[in-house]
């Protein structure tokens, strides 16, 4: 019996903490709610309906804040100011006076709209990296003003997927995303509170080729003010999505975004423009990339020497490890994975040896390269093909292998990342993980593949 009675206490202190909780919550308003409510004079006439719902941009960890209604009043869509609203709920908006400017609603260039530019419209989830719809935005009284706090990315439930039954109400917080609302006066403004920043350029590869035509212009919008990470987004783009933007362009921001990338995938990239505009494309680009680029253009890409980067970290066979350190820790232009290893080089540029950079750091900094470097390396000539390529990596568990030339000449190197990429399905960002990894390759010839 007393188990009872407390157990009936427990249950009753929960109830009245959550009426206490429920009590003290701040109070909010559903767009979907607001939307269409009549909009009451001072005098109690009826001189409207809401039509939509007016914030200003603040900075990205900012709640935005409300500035006013769009109304519906006498065939027009006017303003409606914050100030001029003395409440609104219980299914109306009651103004503080009787007169209101009939003058025609102007947007200002930090000013979103709730329905036009949220409601139903694609925006990013930064949290997630993936594009979500908006369901229905809340806005919360905050005790200063009314802020957009939370966005519905769920949508409405629907009984057997046919009947909707309910709205899903707003539940993220708005600041995990990134609205993409195409309003080009509007454009600087929020290019300058972007949350991209917490994106990596994969992320935004992912959803640009997601996106469509309006909601990609806006993502390279945002991402062209900064060439390093354009140029970073357009090297993770599946090539015929790289291409089909590449075409929209003209080609001297083509150009500019090939001279950035890596001269492998800038070469791939313009292979796959139209030929009239191979030759226009190449002549714009830096003397130093151009060279590279029209290199790697003379290989077959399915073959080392179109895979390959001809940026390589090399050191003289009679360097010692401090120095072969030395031009690791100074070779800040090259790609990380092609620094994970370097190649020793007699007087003749030919290729004596392979180093680690991590057999170079577990050696003391005054031993020769040559005693610490692997002096019958895997090598492979541009000929050879990806699938002869993943093999010899697999084989000796390689993270890169050298390009030689019939005189030993190191041409270039092909890194991992170049291999995974080139033999996995194209639609491999959207796959689901392999149950099971792949089992290992059997041992094979350590010779040199021509």
């Amino acid at each position: 019996m007393v188990a009872g009675l407390c157990m009936e206490r427990v249950v009753m202190n929960d109830a009245a903490s959550s009426e206490v909780a429920a009590s003290t919550s701040p109070p909010v308003i559903h767009l979907s709610e607001l939307l269409g409510q009549p909009v009451i004079a001072r005098s109690d006439d009826t001189v409207g309906r809401v039509e939509d719902v007016v914030v200003r941009l603040g900075g990205a960890d900012v709640y935005p804040p409300v500035t006013g209604l769009v109304a519906g009043i006498g065939g027009n869509r006017v303003y409606v100011s914050r100030e001029q609203i003395a409440e609104w709920a219980h299914g109306q908006v009651l103004l503080a006076q009787n007169n209101v400017d009939l003058s025609a609603f102007e947007r200002r260039p930090d000013e979103v709209l709730l329905r036009a530019d949220l409601l139903d419209h694609r925006l990013i989830d930064v949290p997630a990296a993936e594009l979500v719809r908006a369901y229905d935005v809340e806005l919360e009284d905050n005790g200063t003003n009314w802020v957009l706090a939370r966005l519905d990315a769920r949508g409405p439930t629907r009984l057997f997927g046919l009947i909707k039954i309910g709205g899903g109400h707003a539940s993220r917080d708005w600041k995990s995303f990134e609205p993409l609302i195409g309003h080009q006066q509007s454009s600087l403004e929020r290019r300058a509170r972007w949350r991209f920043g917490k994106l990596k350029p994969a992320q935004i590869a992912d959803i640009l080729e997601e996106a469509d035509k309006r909601e990609g212009g806006e993502i390279l919008d945002r991402i062209h003010s900064d060439p390093e990470l354009e140029a970073d987004v357009f090297e993770e783009l599946d090539p015929d999505k790289a291409n089909e933007l590449l075409d929209d362009m003209t080609d001297d921001d083509a150009a500019r975004v090939l001279a950035r990338m890596r001269a492998d995938d800038a070469a791939d990239a313009i292979l796959g423009l139209r030929q009239s505009r191979h030759r226009r494309v190449l002549d714009l680009l830096p003397a130093g990339q151009r060279t590279k680029v029209i290199t790697l253009m003379g290989f077959n890409p399915a073959t080392a020497g179109g895979l390959m980067s001809v940026d390589v970290a090399s050191c003289s066979a009679n360097a010692t490890v401090a120095q072969a350190i030395s031009t690791l820790a100074e070779a800040r232009t090259l790609q990380p994975e092609a620094l994970l290893n370097i190649h020793v080089l007699n007087e003749a540029d030919e290729l004596v040896g392979v180093v680690s950079a991590i057999g170079l750091l577990q050696s003391a900094p005054d031993t020769p390269v040559l005693e610490v470097a692997d002096l019958d390396p895997v090598w492979v000539t541009p000929a050879v093909d990806v699938t002869d390529i993943s093999l010899l990596m697999a084989d000796y568990n390689l993270v890169s292998i050298p390009v030689v030339d019939a005189h030993n000449h190191v041409l270039g190197v092909v890194t991992f990342d170049d291999i995974l990429e080139a033999t996995v399905p194209k639609d491999w960002r959207r796959r689901e993980r392999p149950p099971h990894p792949i089992g290992e390759t059997s041992p094979g010839n350590r010779s040199g593949l021509v």
